[in-house]
């Protein structure tokens, strides 16, 4: 549990190594949280991966216990929480941790992180190993939909003091799960989007459905130089499973590395809580693929691991 201070405040998170300093050679792994969401709902993962990989996870800005300098007044035009600005956070993670120097690096994303973690590989492709994209496929533009998106953010957050009622917050997680995830992780998840940003909630609520973050999400997914893990559950209710299919036929098409698409038949929107152990097995096999295909390219190559991965 630590803090780093960075140019917009003090950006929380957390690096297995500093409780096994053993980890500090294994493989890395990074994750990128969802809308409203902080990194605590990765811990039942991070704890089974943890003993063969370095996971690191943290709390981008408006979200959880990263804490933001007091903001100046700007007109509301300007936005504070972006893919960018989430992305830039990792990448003072990265920098400060030398993430990628001597060990793999792994990019893990969930929803809109999903957004945020193709930007951090477009950013670091020089030194990444995988990207595993959880929940967030690709869709065609629409007007309409993102009318009723944004219709939808707006009313949730006038709404929000409703969720501190019982009823509100077991229709709240009941949307995001089809399958009942442990107490704890209940109160986890509606105790952060309560405790969110209302700026972040709106901005980040918006932007799947934004025009150029969608292009560049798309593009970048699509012509990822590295193994690409999609993994979905079909009964999810927050975003359209389809989407990770269309994802991964368009991908298939074109991308001379491995891509594997796993459709999980009875979960939702959260497979990592509604079922553990199997997201675990799907993306321990992912990421130890990933981890052998990129010491072989560097077997072959006999370049740099930077190098290698570019």
């Amino acid at each position: 549990m630590s803090y780093l201070s960075f140019h917009r405040g003090e950006l929380y998170y957390e690096d297995a190594a500093d409780t096994d300093a053993s980890l500090r050679d294994k493989p890395a792994v990074i994750f990128c949280n969802g809308w409203a969401l902080s990194a605590r709902y990765w811990t039942p993962l991070i704890a089974l991966l943890s003993p063969h990989y370095r996971c690191i996870g943290f709390d981008q800005s408006g979200t959880g216990r990263t804490r933001l300098a007091k903001r100046k007044v700007q007109s509301s035009a300007v936005k504070q929480f972006t893919i960018d600005a989430f992305a830039d956070e990792a990448a003072v993670l990265i920098e400060h941790l030398k993430l990628g120097q001597t060990a793999p690096l792994h990019i893990i994303g969930h929803s809109m992180g999903s957004m945020v973690a193709a930007e951090v590989y477009r950013r670091h492709a020089a030194i990444a190993a995988s990207v595993t994209l959880t929940a967030c496929g690709i869709f065609a533009f629409s007007a309409v939909q993102m009318q009723i998106l944004t219709w939808f953010v707006e009313t949730t957050i006038s709404l929000k003091d409703l969720f501190y009622l019982d009823i509100f917050k077991v229709a709240f997680v009941r949307k995001a799960t089809a399958k009942p995830i442990d107490a704890a992780y209940r109160k986890i998840i509606v105790d952060d989007f309560l405790q969110t940003d209302s700026d972040a909630v709106r901005e980040v609520g918006t932007l799947s459905l934004d025009r150029t973050a969608l292009e560049r999400y798309a593009q970048t997914a699509l012509s990822a130089q590295v193994p690409l893990l999609l993994l979905t559950g079909d009964k999810d209710k927050t975003i359209p499973p389809e989407g990770m299919t269309t994802l991964y036929d368009a991908r298939i098409q074109s991308a001379a590395v491995p891509t594997t698409l796993v459709r999980f038949a009875e979960l939702g929107h959260l497979p990592m809580l509604e079922d553990t152990p199997a997201y675990a097995a799907a993306l321990r096999e992912h990421l130890n693929r990933s981890t052998e295909h990129f010491h072989t390219n560097l077997a072959t190559t006999g370049t740099t691991a930077s190098a290698s991965a570019s």
